[in-house]
């Protein structure tokens, strides 16, 4: 696939431009966005991310329409993930609802970020090093076990939000309990105090590094076009903070989406082990083609997402009727 240096300073132009308005508004006015922005902001991002896929189509034919498409939707979906991790943390950190959509902006703006600078260490080291396929492999079916894991042994909320980063802050600076607008740190009494809004920050950052650890090896088990990891990515993040307010309530009812994106990271992991045997002509040694199509990734992604989704949906119905009937007793 070719990329001109044109388009990719187009591309990356306009999402710049993107995230400074957002951040400019949001700084000037915070607010929680009414169900009805939500929804219109997330409708244009997802209508864009189609047209998009659409448009490489047209330009370089279905094989890379389908590698975006696949990358979207995985990264979307994990991205949707994340967002149990948010909501944990804006509830234990006491976050204002008025002051959420801005921690969500600026954790966005980190994910970018780092998922930009491991997009460029990914595709300069799949360029040089073919057994990197086997490392990537690796680390998403180890990633997928701990995701599944984690399903079976829930982990405690505090231990999901606190880390090093943010005990070393905590136990370095002075800091004070109240939050202050959208402002890291205050002074006061001619002391400079550092703002919860800044653990925040911390905590989402940090949490948005371990995620892109994640995400970056799972996309280029679909695709190696650099471009297309980074599109896909930005498409994915881009209504993260409205879907954030739209479903929130919805999140706690997706009980098997740990396990859904477990079956998705460890499928993509056997497949970059087996693109890797096929780099290495191994397979021909076996006297079979074990390159997994994308159209075969594409269904199986959907298909998962969309197994997971209803299963998640009628079992939490159940439980609901349970609940009621149970109560109806006492």
């Amino acid at each position: 696939m070719h990329v001109t240096p044109t388009v990719w300073t187009i591309t990356i132009l306009a999402t710049l431009a993107l995230l400074a308005f957002d951040l400019i508004v949001i700084g000037r006015r915070p607010h929680e966005p009414s169900m009805r922005e939500c929804s219109i902001a997330i409708s244009i991002y997802v209508a864009l991310a189609i047209a998009f896929g659409i448009g490489v189509w047209v330009v370089s034919g279905p094989r890379f329409a389908g590698e975006f498409f696949a990358g979207w939707l995985t990264e979307y979906s994990l991205s949707i993930d994340n967002l149990f991790i948010f909501v944990i943390i804006m509830s234990n950190l006491r976050v204002p609802r008025k002051y959420q959509q801005y921690a969500l902006m600026v954790g966005i703006v980190l994910a970018l970020l780092f998922r930009g600078i491991f997009i460029w260490l990914g595709a300069a080291a799949i360029e040089r090093f073919s057994w990197i396929f086997f490392v990537f492999g690796a680390f998403l079916i180890w990633t997928a076990w701990n995701l599944f894991r984690e399903y079976l042994n829930p982990e405690d909320d505090d231990e999901k939000t606190e880390n090093f980063a943010m005990r070393w802050v905590k136990n370095t600076f002075p800091s004070t309990d109240e939050y202050h607008g959208t402002k890291l740190t205050i002074v006061q009494d001619g002391k400079r105090l550092i703002t919860p809004m800044l653990f925040v920050i911390i905590a989402l950052g940090s949490t948005d590094l371990l995620f892109a650890l994640d995400s970056i090896p799972a996309i280029y088990g679909l695709t190696q076009e650099p471009f297309l990891v980074f599109t896909a990515n930005v498409f994915a993040l881009m209504g993260l903070r409205q879907l954030y307010f739209l479903i929130g309530g919805l999140l706690q009812r997706l009980v098997y989406l740990s396990v859904g994106l477990s079956f998705i990271l460890a499928f993509i992991g056997v497949k970059l082990v087996l693109h890797a045997m096929h780099e290495y002509h191994l397979d021909e040694a076996w006297g079979i083609n074990v390159d997994i199509p994308i159209w075969l990734s594409l269904i199986v992604i959907i298909g998962t997402l969309t197994i997971t989704t209803v299963a998640s949906l009628i079992k939490s119905k159940r439980d609901a009727d349970r609940e009621r009937a149970l109560d109806g007793l006492a």
